[in-house]
């Protein structure tokens, strides 16, 4: 960045400049340069507010749980000028990927490290994808640092140009990249366990550098700038955290009978299969954990994991209770005790918020989070703008789901105010 700084400075002088004053004035400007703050923390263009889809909605307000201006959110989504809105394109991506210092420079990517604190504690993603190219690219602008790795992990089934917009974007960073190995993901399978390992192989293999490994997939947002997730990172002292509590009966039936795929789908053998090669019982928890490098270190070598893994492989939604089950090993890194009294439960956990449409309701009366904002898939609250108020005031790191096709909204405004608290916190 000096030298570009330093020749556009230069070439900026008269011709006919005294040889002497430029030198002179070249090393007071580096000077300059060298004891002041990044060139890019007091630059306009990397402020999201002009991106609002609409100048009729202030997402100030949005963030303080307006009623009127959620309501207006609501309005907005519905009209026909909102409806009709130009999507980006797979398409689009990749032409417009084909000059990168341009893309980023368009989507407001963020360079180099906002403080030495987070340049000195890389992250590990791995990011879990089928389709939406639009999300994926908001996703990874939101959690973008140079000095992080990402590695994305596109469903075999996807799209030829999805994949192709997705390693257009890959290619303009040299910390991100398409997983070595895809996988054809299928909901409930072991396919989905298979496509984070395969990125936690490539991640581990590509460099010692990163502390933690956050998975994710394609409609997570993060509720928390990268400075508080390290922080909150650093705070763990190695251990991981993840949801794990004690396995409820309802769900033994999804790994005491064998599961196969037939036609697409996961199909109930009724095969009863043997007992899992562990001395620990198993634990139920979810797809999202956030693990120490050596606790990634350990499951990729470790051959009792390997044996408990190669288990697993026909059970129903195995990622539902395999991470859980390894934090809770005596010998694993990071891991937490086999007591209940160390249960985590999803709220309690830093990996993922998530709205379950059968748990929602009036939080005075005991709910764990009041109704959903935005629509339910598969019992899954999608968040709209009105959620948003609720979700910043806990710990933690990122919620699902988001969908631009839902409420481009809850997702703008996120990312204005997220955007803007990184900027901010450099100013001071």
């Amino acid at each position: 960045m000096l030298r570009k700084l330093l020749r556009r400075r230069l070439f900026s002088y008269p011709t006919k400049c005294c040889f002497v004053v430029l030198i002179f004035s070249l090393v007071t400007f580096s000077v300059l340069i060298i004891h002041q703050k990044p060139e890019f923390v007091n630059v306009r263009h990397l402020e999201l507010v002009e991106e609002n889809p609409s100048s009729n909605i202030n997402c100030t307000k949005v963030l303080q749980g307006d009623v009127g201006e959620i309501q207006k959110v609501k309005l907005e989504m519905l009209t026909v000028k909102f409806g009709k809105r130009p999507r980006w394109t797979p398409y689009d991506y990749v032409n417009m990927t084909r000059d990168c210092g341009a893309f980023i420079k368009r989507r407001k990517y963020i360079v180099e490290p906002l403080s030495k604190e987070e340049e000195e504690f890389p992250i590990a993603y791995s990011i879990v994808v089928h389709h939406k190219i639009e999300m994926l690219d908001r996703l990874l602008r939101a959690i973008y640092m140079p000095q992080n790795f990402y590695c994305i992990h596109v469903d075999k089934k996807s799209e030829d140009s999805f994949l192709a917009a997705v390693m257009g974007i890959a290619s303009c960073f040299s910390n991100v990249f398409v997983a070595s190995q895809l996988e054809s993901v299928i909901y409930a399978s072991w396919s989905r366990v298979q496509a984070d390992l395969n990125c936690m192989k490539d991640l581990y293999g590509m460099s010692t550098a990163w502390k933690y490994l956050i998975n994710l997939c394609g409609m997570d947002f993060p509720i928390k700038t990268n400075l508080e997730i390290v922080r909150k990172l650093k705070s763990f002292v190695g251990e991981n955290n993840l949801e794990t509590e004690k396995m409820p009966s309802n769900k033994e039936e999804r790994w005491k009978k064998r599961f196969v795929i037939v036609n697409g789908k996961l199909i109930n053998t009724g095969t009863i299969k043997k007992h899992p090669p562990l001395e620990t019982p198993l634990f139920s928890g979810s797809a999202y954990f956030v693990v120490s490098r050596e606790y990634v270190g350990y499951v990729l070598e470790n051959e009792k994991i390997q044996k408990f893994m190669e288990w697993a492989q026909d059970t129903y939604s195995p990622d539902e209770y395999l991470w859980a089950t390894i934090q809770r090993i005596p010998e694993v890194p990071g891991s937490l005790s086999l007591s209940h009294k160390y249960d985590l439960s999803d709220m309690q956990a830093v990996a993922r918020f998530v709205k379950w449409q059968y748990f929602e309701g009036d939080v005075s009366k005991g709910a764990p989070y009041p109704p959903c904002n935005g629509v339910h898939v598969r019992s899954v609250c999608v968040f709209g703008a009105g959620d948003l108020n609720w979700m910043l005031r806990h710990h933690h790191l990122f919620a699902n789901k988001f969908d631009v096709d839902v409420d481009l909204f809850a997702i703008q405004c996120l990312d204005e105010h997220l955007r803007h608290k990184a900027l901010e916190t450099l100013k001071h």
